[in-house]
């Protein structure tokens, strides 16, 4: 398996491990407080950008608010003056339905008919006719029944609330109002119904006035105590019963009936639960059957009209007529004060109200049943990406991937949002999203970017400087296989030094610092313009282009390099007349193709090197300077990789020793406009009589090789040819000759 495969594994192993441990929050098998709240956090964050803020004339709110308190008495206020309210609500305002977010478990204390018993038990027991005449009373006396007689057959939706049950109480039989389902139909839904065993309800004289009841507790309530979703639905004893909300809006609506409605239909479970349907209003669900509350904005989004105006005759007829009524309480002392995502200290009964408003309005969103499964989707997605990511591009480039994933996933929350009512996971995902960005930073960082500094540092004997620094810079693995690739390789080779060096024999020292002396300025030359010395063979220098990192311009780059090695070699000169060493000619050959590069060698040893026919052609190449008399010769696959706006002299096409396919080649003259214009002039020429001389037309040939040679610009390459010219001219190569020169030795 190689380094590469090695690497890319790990970093699917980094975002797996994150995987696993999100899953676990996500699953529900482990619930992370911090996880919960950033969703939580990013959830109350699309409230508050996307709620209308506006104001729901439809649903008003009737406020026993401190001024009602002030005027007619602390609450709890008698039923009776209650009832009244209710009548003037019906019978002046002519309002559609009013829900009660209250209930009145205990006998109203201020009726006085306890007293009065009390005292024809007691005191007044020996007083004529007093027990028969207060037994008369009672009715009149008695303000709950006052009260249930200005509920009857009206409207009205009452309250209770569903609760755990307490340590040595009885179940409580009967029923807190009336089910919306039966056991029977009930039992056909495999649905997580929220199911408390016990509750707390009106008297039973208010229960069997009010046709209508809803419960107003909040089960649903998320652990940091935000009221962000409510049931719409709760089971007790086998039977379904609806929360205030739903009955007030059934009611309004018409008394429709209320379906479950699944996807597909016939699969009746929780997972597959999509919608709440009363008449034309389709509500979304989960899986407990639970609805988010679409807060219109903050408090008071809905009109609010205070009960003591109702209860004496104040109110504005025009607020009232027609409208959906939910009596409810700002009032401190009476704490119906909720914690909601558009701030603290939020009136309970707006809760309710937004629920109502939401409903009619097709505003409700849908966290649907399989939530949790999208947020695994969306997890697993993530976390393949970054894990391709991070090996492929740099960490900047991660992070700015990582950033535009975090944004797309915002604006895709957001339309998703607001287009089509679906809450998408966003705070999971974005910390997810970060929790592997930075993992898979801290790995790279640490573990590659070490290796890659490593690998650097070993190639820094070969390679310039400013590559050894993107080399770390870049994090990258440089693997130290072979591979095969396109690059130049270039050889140096001093001419005649075998010669040269015997006049060393008895100054072996001063023969090394000669050979430190070209050796470094040639070395620079070649490092300078992003090449890697491969290795010095005594006099002979070795290099490439291309490797270890990737280098498109590997050709120019090579060809840049070449043209100043001559040039750098007659800058010594003067210094070695002084030091009495003889001026030193090299001969450099290159050449471009596909070869082969990495570590190579044996079990002892090993060297970063290349390899391939390209190789061997660039060293014949370099043989060949002398043969043509020039300093430099490159192949023709170099020259079409070069620079452009360069000139060649095209020397031959020739065919080595050991090789079939024939190579032209060139002598690099460098920028085309630097050139002299007679220069310019001789290669046009010399081009021309290459023609002549492939054509077999001798004569013409050596006519202008002649007139070349004995131009100002002299050059062995015209000898060549003339001599040449006049083998073939004894020697006739035949008409099937493609002009090409074969090389019988090395």
């Amino acid at each position: 398996m190689g380094n590469k495969t090695i690497r890319v594994l790990v970093r699917f192993g980094i975002s797996g491990v994150l995987f696993a441990i999100f899953l676990l929050h996500t699953s529900g098998a482990i619930e992370s407080r911090l996880l919960t709240t950033l969703e939580n956090v990013t959830y109350d964050g699309r409230v508050l950008l996307t709620m209308p803020d506006t104001v729901d004339p439809r649903v008003v709110i009737v406020d026993f608010d401190e001024k009602s308190l002030t005027e007619e008495g602390q609450w709890p206020w008698a039923r009776d003056k209650l009832g009244r309210v209710v009548t003037q609500l019906f019978d002046t305002y002519q309002v559609k339905v009013v829900g009660f977010d209250m209930m009145f478990p205990e006998p109203d204390r201020a009726s006085g008919t306890e007293l009065l018993q009390r005292l024809a038990e007691g005191a007044l027991a020996d007083l004529p006719g007093f027990a028969e005449r207060l037994e008369g009373l009672k009715p009149q006396l008695d303000t709950d029944l006052a009260f249930a007689a200005a509920i009857k057959g009206r409207n009205i939706v009452a309250g209770y609330t569903f609760r755990p049950l307490m340590k040595g109480e009885t179940r409580p039989s009967g029923q807190p109002g009336p089910p919306l389902m039966d056991k029977p139909t009930a039992s056909q839904y495999s649905v997580a119904f929220i199911e408390l065993d016990a509750y707390t309800a009106n008297l039973p004289v208010l229960r069997e006035a009010a046709t209508h009841a809803g419960f107003f507790d909040l089960p649903t309530l998320d652990s940091d105590g935000v009221v962000r979703d409510v049931p719409l639905v709760q089971r007790y004893d086998g039977q379904l019963y609806p929360s205030l909300a739903l009955e007030v809006l059934r009611v309004a609506l018409g008394y429709p009936s209320v379906q479950l409605e699944f996807d597909p239909p016939e699969a009746r479970a929780g997972l597959n639960l999509e919608r709440l349907r009363v008449g034309d209003a389709a509500i979304p669900i989960d899986e407990q059957v639970a609805a988010m509350v679409p807060y219109r904005g903050r408090e008071y989004s809905f009109p609010y009209v205070s009960a003591s105006d109702v209860l004496n005759g104040r109110a504005d007829p025009k607020v009232l007529k027609d409208a959906i009524v939910f009596l409810g309480t700002t009032a401190l002392a009476l704490k119906d004060l909720r914690t909601t995502p558009v701030g603290q200290g939020y009136p309970g009964v707006e809760v309710h109200a937004n629920v109502v408003s939401g409903a009619l309005d097709g505003r409700i969103k849908q966290r649907a049943p399989y939530y949790a499964g999208m947020e695994a989707v969306t997890l697993f997605g993530i976390g393949l990406l970054m894990a391709w990511l991070f090996p492929t591009v740099s960490p900047l480039w991660a992070g700015v991937v990582a950033l535009g994933m975090i944004g797309g996933g915002v604006v895709l929350s957001l339309y998703l949002w607001s287009a089509a009512n679906i809450v998408m996971p966003m705070g999971v995902p974005i910390t997810y999203t970060l929790a592997v960005f930075l993992a898979q930073l801290l790995y790279g960082y640490f573990i590659e970017a070490r290796r890659a500094r490593d690998t650097a540092k070993t190639f820094g004997q070969y390679v310039p400087k400013e590559i050894v620094e993107e080399m770390a810079a870049s994090n990258l693995q440089i693997s130290m296989e072979g591979r095969s690739q396109e690059m130049t390789v270039l050889f140096s080779d001093v001419r005649s030094f075998t010669t040269i060096s015997e006049q060393f024999k008895d100054k072996p020292q001063e023969l090394s610092e000669l050979m430190n002396n070209f050796l470094t300025p040639l070395t620079q030359i070649i490092q300078r313009h992003r090449g890697t010395i491969d290795k010095y063979m005594g006099d002979c220098i070795m290099a490439f282009w291309g490797a270890p990192l990737d280098d498109k311009d590997h050709a120019v780059h090579a060809l840049q390099a070449a043209i100043e090695l001559p040039k750098a070699m007659r800058a010594l000169d003067s210094e070695f007349a002084k030091r009495g060493w003889p001026p030193l000619h090299i001969g450099v050959g290159l050449s471009t193709g596909n070869m082969r590069v990495g570590n190579m060698g044996s079990s002892f040893r090993v060297a970063y090197t290349v390899m391939g026919d390209p190789v061997n052609l660039g060293s014949r190449l370099e043989g060949l300077t002398k043969e043509y008399g020039v300093s430099i010769i490159c192949s023709e696959t170099t020259r079409n990789a070069g620079p452009a706006d360069w000139s060649y002299r095209e020397l031959d096409t020739i065919r080595v020793k050991g090789k079939d396919q024939p190579v032209t080649i060139y002598e690099p003259m460098g920028v085309k406009e630097t050139l002299d214009p007679a220069v310019r002039q001789d290669l046009a020429r010399h081009r021309g009589a290459l023609k002549l001389y492939r054509a077999q037309k001798w004569d013409e040939a050596e006519a202008e090789f002649f007139s070349l040679s004995r131009g100002a610009s002299k050059h062995k390459v015209y000898d060549l040819f003339l001599e040449r010219v006049a083998y073939y001219r004894k020697n006739p190569p035949g008409e099937k000759w493609d002009g090409v020169f074969t090389f019988k030795t090395k």
